[in-house]
């Protein structure tokens, strides 16, 4: 499916309501039947205001789990709840909720930008005795606070694997 501007998505809208066919309109825009009655549904609901004209509409943990728990928990249609809550793509809610699955139901934001690199202890070369026991004793520390860390993230995620064994 190839992607449409701004401008080709409110022609399509306005095709449409002149009386063109979906059929037709999937001709005309070279995309699938069911992403046309999505993009008019959505429209439908919530005006030309949904769509975006060039930046992407970021989502919070919470509307995230809001949304996901709509599906999961009230029992919603996965489509229903897309065009209510006005995402722009019919399979956003899809990954979303797949994501959230793999991560053991946790919502994980995706961190954006260049990565930071971990903290380096620099040892100096002229350092006395009491400097490098002093430097020795905070890199340990430090490695033992990044072990328990670890520990108990592997204890959480073996947990909850265990527990969606469990449901299953």
């Amino acid at each position: 499916m190839s992607k449409l501007s701004y401008d080709e998505k409110i022609e399509l809208y306005n095709n449409w309501k002149n009386g063109t066919s979906v059929i037709n309109l999937t001709k005309m825009y070279n995309i699938n039947k069911s992403s046309v009655i999505y993009l008019i549904k959505l429209i439908d609901k919530h005006g030309y205001d949904v769509l975006r004209k060039n930046k992407n509409k970021i989502y919070s943990i919470y509307d995230k789990e809001r949304i996901i728990n709509r599906v999961l928990l009230d029992g919603e249609p996965i489509l229903t709840v897309s065009i209510d809550e006005g995402l722009i793509a019919k399979g956003m809610l899809n990954n979303w909720i797949k994501k959230y699955k793999e991560m053991g139901y946790n919502i994980v934001e995706r961190k954006r930008g260049r990565p930071t690199m971990p903290k380096v202890i620099t040892k100096k070369e002229n350092e006395t005795d009491k400097e490098k026991i002093k430097r020795l004793e905070e890199e340990n520390l430090y490695l033992k606070a990044e072990l328990e860390y670890s520990k108990k993230l592997r204890a959480v995620v073996q947990a909850r694997k265990n527990q969606q064994q469990k449901k299953k």
